[in-house]
């Protein structure tokens, strides 16, 4: 343990004193998974088991997938953060074969069919605010069984493998390095020797990073890459760049020229952005590339004519910008009046805003400054398909017209296209919609029909009958055998990606939250999967808002009433029942005022005081004393101003309030930034000039045991510096004190308070659950069937005493804190302690009139050292019915037996070597 901490805080000290964050090295992040592993060694508690309680149907983002041609039914499934997925059986279940890699981030997976070699590329490629650092290269001939490292650590988030056709020690890498900060490691990496080493072949600078590369099946001493300039930041995101382009090797990728140059027919300079490639296998002269061109559509409402204008029953935000005072007293009331209505502004009429611009109260800007941020965005010309029937040489563009909404804004998160092993003129593009063509690109038809969700990225041809599909989207796996026409879902992992999770004080209670790309479901926490929905129709979760869904509050007092939405603030109040009305819950300024800025997870919390007060943070706090009817903006900026960028910053992203206090309230910023009310909201106090700077709050938790004492994490992932960074306050936050150092290089997201030991509490990372029973001197890791996924939220249900896990990548886990709550310093002193037993009939048996009932008995002990353990059960002391040696690890163990006993008193004994026993009685009942 010591051996940690002397160098993890010198690098605290250093930054501390620095301006800028350092990307964490391949080597601290290694030195932090020995962390991890100690704290795994020692844990006392990895015995006690969580359970996954779904959902499913919702799935999650696939990355990437690959089928056998020789049986399609067999194909893998890469999720973003959810593992790399195996089925055999056409979809209808599935195995996760990455749970023993050191994280479940995916981003291309490679199949050597013939040698049964799966190569898969950690880290996914699409550049999006929760694409999380893979750590290289892995290769396995078992299935997953074990797993060959195959380095590459600071390759970060790799866009492609690509295998020798024949040469099973060949592959290619096209890795497109860190996400927010630059690096060297990215380009194309060749392997020749099964990769043991790679040689880096194609470089261009620190920021632009390799996203694919194909090889000519016909000539694998052809290849073409296709090279990316980006880069992204908390606040922006530049994903175009001049160094952009399609490169070409004709000696098996030792050496590159690039293809896209002037002259080529492809387009060229700073508003190239991502590219995909694929190469038609029986004329591999053939290649489509699919680009992100971020250059701006002609701007046709301003060529309107003024009778067309006139037209127009409302003005459009842009109509509004770059007036002058004199161009404002021109416009027509009427169309302004629908204007203001159309944005929810119709307590203003179109007179009076232009009586008060004519009186210089306003500035003729008053419109375009309302908005800020929320202008409209950009009018790019989007996805285009280009053609090159000479290997190349030469490009044309396969349509003379727009893909609308095909990228849409956002085609760093798509970028592939597939065309047919069969016809060289079928092609599909992958975008919001998924598009076919069937006539070399010249047009295209939308294939995603209403069983297929939107947003994809994967697809596999069968090379036997190309009208036969794999899809791999936001919504999971779907698959079609004719041709687009019809698909089903191949959606049994549960692997979706929540970004907050909440529970009611229903019994049984349910669980709730929101998730990536897929809206806000609830269901019951005694979920268990199975497939008996499919006949009656009922899947135990149910939607409740669409979107990308964000945080959820209910109401305990009814379970019925609650306050979700989706990203930037578009939060509203609903119930189950028809008697609650829906109603907005967003705030609004008055024109004059500055724009409100809102953070993708903006946060809400219902006080637990009175459950008629929601507060919600924008960049300023915000507050409502009757359900949302009416919302007050009660502070002034508590950000430090934002920064100017196509992502909003400056946000408030943690909000708390404390259970001991009434109107004691703590906000936190994407900026560093923690501020305490004890007055409700009124007035704050910044109390983070002792944190570090420059970091964003990730989660802040007011005590349930002290008044004055606050937890508060912080992330600095949007820097792609991974180190945990973790605080205490005793005193309302005047003083902090650091209680994570002995955590591994991992980001928290959240620290989450024991509501029974004031000891406890727990930390989710973006690799798994950490607990603290003695406030945070020392860690235990608690796997306890847990992946090594990000914990991105957690809540307690206190009358269920359970712990509830939100994960991006795994859905959802829960499990109990009785034992937990027992792990004293005296209980640790003991050799062996009976925690619990707990009796019941065994689920699914309904036979009450035999002699004997069929039971299940629950044991749990602690023991102080691993040990061979002797457990017996005894019938009113005399005859033994149950006898069993259980191997023990220091902590806590569980032995789980089914037995037929009769009704009467039993006694439980677990006995040591040596002597040492521990007893407890229980009686079995007839009834």
């Amino acid at each position: 343990m010591k051996l940690f901490f002397l160098p993890f805080m010198f690098i605290w000290l250093g930054f501390a004193a620095q301006s800028q964050w350092k990307a964490t090295t391949a080597q601290e992040r290694e030195a932090g998974e020995l962390r991890r592993k100690l704290l795994e060694n020692r844990s006392y508690i990895n015995k006690i088991s969580f359970r996954n309680v779904g959902p499913a149907i919702t799935s999650g983002r696939v990355v990437d997938l690959e089928a056998n041609p020789a049986n399609p039914s067999e194909f893998y499934v890469a999720y973003a953060s959810g593992g790399l997925w195996h089925t055999k059986n056409n979809g209808q279940s599935f195995v996760c074969i990455s749970d023993n890699l050191p994280n479940t981030f995916m981003g291309d997976v490679a199949v050597n069919w013939k040698e049964n070699i799966i190569w898969l590329g950690t880290g996914e490629p699409n550049a999006l605010r929760s694409a999380y650092a893979g750590n290289g290269v892995y290769k396995t001939r078992n299935n997953g069984l074990t797993w060959d490292y195959l380095g590459l650590p600071e390759s970060h988030h790799i866009g492609k493998i690509e295998l020798h056709p024949a040469n099973p020690q060949k592959a290619w890498v096209a890795a497109d390095g860190h996400l927010y900060s630059p690096n060297k490691e990215r380009g194309i990496y060749l392997t020749i020797d099964g990769g043991r080493s790679w040689k880096h072949t194609l470089y261009i600078d620190d920021t632009t990073g390799a996203i694919d590369v194909v090889v000519n099946p016909a000539n694998p001493d052809i290849l073409y890459a296709a090279m990316w300039h980006k880069t992204r930041s908390a606040w922006n995101l530049v994903e175009s760049g001049k160094t952009s382009g399609i490169y070409k090797s004709i000696n098996g990728g030792e050496t590159w020229q690039l293809i896209s140059a002037p002259g080529s027919g492809f387009p060229v300079g700073n508003s190239v952005g991502r590219i995909g490639l694929s190469v038609y296998p029986k004329d591999p002269n053939i290649i489509y590339a699919v680009l992100d061109h971020f250059s701006s559509r002609p701007d046709t409402s301003r060529a309107d004519t003024s009778a067309r204008k006139n037209l127009k029953k409302a003005y459009t935000l842009s109509d509004l910008q770059h007036l002058t005072k004199e161009q404002f007293a021109r416009l027509d009331e009427s169309k302004l009046d629908s204007f203001l209505r159309e944005k929810r502004l119709n307590k203003y009429k179109a007179s009076e805003v232009k009586a008060r611009v004519a009186s210089g109260e306003f500035k003729a800007t008053i419109i375009a400054d309302y908005f800020g941020e929320a202008e409209p965005a950009p009018n790019v010309i989007g996805a285009e398909l280009y053609r090159s029937n000479d290997g190349g040489v030469s490009w044309k563009r396969t349509h003379t017209h727009y893909l609308d909404n095909t990228y849409s804004y956002y085609g760093y998160f798509f970028g592939k296209v597939w065309v047919s092993p069969r016809n060289p003129d079928k092609v599909i593009i992958a975008g919001v919609p998924l598009l076919l063509s069937e006539n070399g690109g010249k047009t295209f038809t939308d294939i995603g029909k209403a069983n297929v969700h939107g947003d994809h990225h994967a697809l596999w041809f069968n090379p036997s009958d190309d009208n036969h599909f794999i899809n791999g989207n936001d919504g999971g796996v779907n698959i079609s055998l004719d041709n687009g026409a019809h698909w089903f879902k191949a959606n049994t992992p549960p692997v979706s990606q929540f970004y907050s999770v909440e529970v009611d004080n229903a019994d049984p209670y349910n669980v709730y939250g929101g998730m990536q790309d897929n809206g806000v479901w609830y269901g019951p926490s005694n979920y268990k999967a199975d497939m008996a929905w499919h006949g009656n129709g009922q899947y135990p979760y149910k939607n409740m808002i669409g979107g990308d869904g964000m945080q959820v509050q209910m109401d305990w007092r009814d379970n019925k009433t609650y306050y979700a939405g989706s990203q930037y603030g578009a939060y509203f109040r609903a119930g189950f029942n028809e008697s609650i009305k829906r109603i907005s819950i967003r705030p609004t300024i008055e024109l004059g005022e500055k724009p409100l800025r809102y953070n993708w997870l903006t946060p809400i919390l219902l006080s637990r005081h009175n459950q008629d007060i929601i507060y919600l943070g924008s960049n300023r706090f915000h507050r409502s004393m009757n359900k949302g009817e009416r919302m007050e903006n009660l502070s002034d900026d508590l950000t430090n101003g934002g920064k100017k960028g196509d992502v909003p910053y400056g946000t408030i992203t943690a909000l708390s309030e404390s259970p001991q206090r009434f109107g004691l309230l703590y906000a936190g910023t994407d900026d560093g930034n923690i501020h305490v009310s004890k007055d409700g909201g009124y007035s704050w106090k910044k109390i983070s000039d002792g944190l570090p700077k420059g970091l964003w709050v990730s989660s802040i938790s007011a005590s349930a045991h002290k008044a004055g004492r606050v937890y508060a994490s912080l992330t600095g992932y949007r820097l792609d510096h991974f180190q945990p960074y973790l605080f205490v306050s005793e005193d309302y936050g005047q003083k902090w004190k650091r209680i994570g150092m002995e955590l591994p290089a991992e980001p928290v997201n959240v620290v989450k308070e024991d509501l029974k030991k004031e000891d406890i509490f727990y930390v989710g990372t973006d690799n798994g659950l950490y607990v603290t029973i003695d406030r945070g001197s020392t860690y235990m890791a608690w796997t306890g069937g847990l992946p090594r996924v990000p914990v991105y939220d957690i809540a307690i249900q206190p009358r269920a005493n359970e712990i509830v896990l939100g994960t991006h990548g795994r859905s959802v886990y829960i499990a109990g804190l009785f034992l937990i709550q027992q792990l004293t310093p005296s209980l640790q002193q003991k050799e062996l302690v009976i925690a619990d037993l707990v009796v019941q009939k065994k689920a699914g048996t309904n036979r009450v009139t035999a002699a004997t009932i069929p039971v299940t008995v629950r044991i749990a002990y602690f023991v102080q050292a691993p040990v061979i353990t002797d457990i017996s059960i005894k019938y009113e002391n005399q005859t033994v019915v149950l006898s069993v040696r259980d191997t023990a690890n220091t902590g806590f163990n569980m032995v789980n037996v089914d037995r037929e006993l009769d009704p009467g008193n039993y006694s439980l004994e677990i006995g040591l070597p040596g002597g040492s026993k521990q007893t407890r009685s229980f009686a079995v009942k007839a009834d």
